[in-house]
């Protein structure tokens, strides 16, 4: 039996039950087996297990019913619907970043101390260095982000920030999924020209660039 070989782990979890699904293994409606038994067939944890069926709930190919178990609600992903279903999501994920990013750009420009900007400088350094990993370079661009956050010394923003971060997370590597390209030279100055502003202390600048890069991620 197939198991999961590549990260990330819960992605190629779910893949591998919708393969099974579309093989007749489990006919629509029917019942999957528990977590202690699909996790050692896939080769992954039960967290990994757990994961995989929220994504494919979300496709609408699983359906979760409380103190029943998971059951087979569609017998394929409605590739239309999922499709437009992560474009608004990354959409509304970006909106949301402006909202936050936006703002805390200029205050980071104005309030931003010695050490915020060697904390910026060295997430700057580490998102240019990491160009070959799509996960790790999100993960870094997150942390580029966050320290301008950080630098605007507003406990809010910081907090809005974090707590948004999971799901923004997502929808960045979805994103760049889509668009099958990350870390070009274009993108990097973009994020540098920002960094350049706050060193300046030019929040109208640092503001403006945080606003213009981000629309360019909206999805058409």
């Amino acid at each position: 039996m197939a198991q999961v070989t590549r990260t990330p782990l819960a992605e190629q979890a779910a893949d591998l039950l919708l393969e099974r699904i579309r093989a007749g293994e489990w006919s629509l409606g029917s019942k999957l087996p528990g977590e202690n038994t699909l996790g050692p067939q896939l080769g992954v944890g039960r967290s990994t297990i757990r994961e995989a069926i929220r994504r494919l709930a979300g496709q609408g190919v699983l359906s979760t019913r409380q103190g029943a178990g998971v059951f087979v609600a569609a017998l394929d992903v409605a590739e239309e619907w999922s499709a437009a279903l992560r474009q608004a999501d990354i959409n509304s994920v970006i909106e949301a970043r402006i909202a936050i990013e936006v703002e805390a750009a200029a205050l980071a420009a104005e309030r931003r101390s010695p050490a915020d900007l060697r904390a910026i400088r060295l997430a700057a350094d580490k998102r240019d260095a990491q160009r070959t990993d799509m996960e790790a370079h999100v993960d870094v661009d997150i942390a580029f982000h966050r320290a301008i956050v950080a630098a605007a010394h507003n406990p809010i923003l910081i907090d809005l920030f974090d707590s948004f971060t999971p799901r923004s997370r997502q929808a960045m590597i979805d994103l760049l999924r889509l668009r099958d390209e990350f870390g070009s030279d274009v993108d990097q100055h973009a994020h540098t020209a920002i960094l350049d502003a706050i060193a300046d202390r030019d929040g109208q600048t640092a503001s403006a660039l945080a606003r213009k890069h981000l629309l360019t991620l909206k999805m058409e």
